[in-house]
């Protein structure tokens, strides 16, 4: 397709593709109805989706639930796979680096589970080769013997690095916790950069790159706030490159008054959808419909900026994102009516 078409042409060419996309992923109200569905009818519904592809190739290796949530994993890296082929230029480059964060799951998924004794089998079963690292790169690194093996062994080399210089004290500990959030500074530190970069269309990525690290760290804020431990040390959790300074997140953990908090995270944001998301924590709700409301305020931000930019990464990005939370859900429901969840309870971790 990039070879035949250039200047402009290409990109609107994939902005159209991924908004077509886009408008055949669940919609609200199929959400609502599945949760009335008992988990039968739920499953058949699933395999008259289009992960029924997926479904028949692993049909043989498993059954029941495990069988859906592998489908949909397999599905989900497939489709981020074909999303890469189909962006052009300077587009795909951003594209690959945003999916780093899938590699980062996947190495922690791995390094957690080795160390944990796990075997590789069951950790296979919950990798998402939606990276740079696809399937067979996967299987090399759960082949490998030990954790300091699997980071010898990385391509990423920059990555390895970070790995290393926390993987003694991650094992030390029992926790990755805290290599995870220097995995996590290192990937928005690199799309910053790569935002940054001169290249063309970096300047809306860079807006969305700012954007959800603004999410994430108020989600993290009030995570800390609902666990009572306003003097604990949080000062390694917080991402730079935000609308806050990391002084200020740490000072609002232990600020008594929520509307403080809340009028100061305001300040700074210019996003009506996250605003709207800010002011209904007010009503004081459990964090898991905080988490909720903020990440339906990011995806919301992204449909704005995908209309203010409609020939960019941003409605490639919002399929991306779209597209993830659409399996997230279904693996949940999934999930929660094997476990006899009623509806009312399962809604409440759906992001719709």
């Amino acid at each position: 397709m990039t070879e035949v078409m250039s200047g402009p042409a290409p990109y609107i060419y994939v902005s159209t593709r991924m908004r077509v996309r886009k408008a055949k992923l669940i919609q609200r109200e199929e959400y609502l109805r599945m949760l009335n569905m008992g988990l039968p009818e739920f499953t058949r519904q699933i395999e008259e989706m289009e992960y029924k592809r997926e479904i028949d190739e692993l049909s043989a290796s498993f059954s029941g639930v495990d069988l859906i949530e592998n489908a949909m994993s397999w599905n989900l890296a497939k489709e981020y796979q074909r999303v890469i082929a189909l962006a052009p230029g300077e587009m795909k480059g951003f594209t690959r680096d945003y999916l780093h964060k899938w590699d980062i799951q996947n190495i922690l998924t791995i390094l957690r589970g080795k160390v944990q004794g796990i075997s590789d089998g069951k950790i296979r079963a919950v990798l998402v080769p939606a990276g740079e690292l696809n399937a067979p790169a996967l299987d090399h690194l759960l082949a490998e013997s030990s954790a300091e093996r699997i980071i010898e062994t990385l391509p990423q080399k920059q990555l390895a690095a970070v790995l290393s210089a926390g993987l003694a004290e991650a094992i030390g500990a029992h926790s990755f916790g805290s290599l995870e959030n220097e995995l996590y500074k290192y990937y928005y530190a690199t799309l910053i950069k790569a935002a940054r970069g001169g290249m063309k269309g970096g300047l809306p990525f860079f807006k969305y790159v700012v954007f959800e690290i603004d999410i994430k760290n108020s989600i993290n804020l009030f995570r800390i706030r609902a666990q009572g431990k306003p003097n604990a040390n949080t000062s390694e959790i917080w991402i730079e490159g935000g609308s806050y300074h990391t002084d200020e997140l740490e000072r609002l953990c232990s600020v008594a008054n929520l509307d403080e908090v809340i009028d100061t995270l305001k300040k700074k944001i210019k996003s009506p959808v996250l605003i709207d998301a800010l002011e209904s924590v007010r009503e004081k709700k459990p964090i898991y419909s905080i988490e909720g409301m903020l990440i339906a305020a990011q995806l919301n931000q992204m449909d704005n900026v995908s209309k203010r930019n409609p020939f960019s990464i941003s409605p490639l990005l919002v399929y991306l994102e779209r597209k993830k939370y659409e399996v997230a859900n279904l693996r949940a429901l999934a999930r929660g009516k094997e476990a006899g969840l009623a509806p009312a309870v399962l809604e409440k971790y759906l992001v719709m």
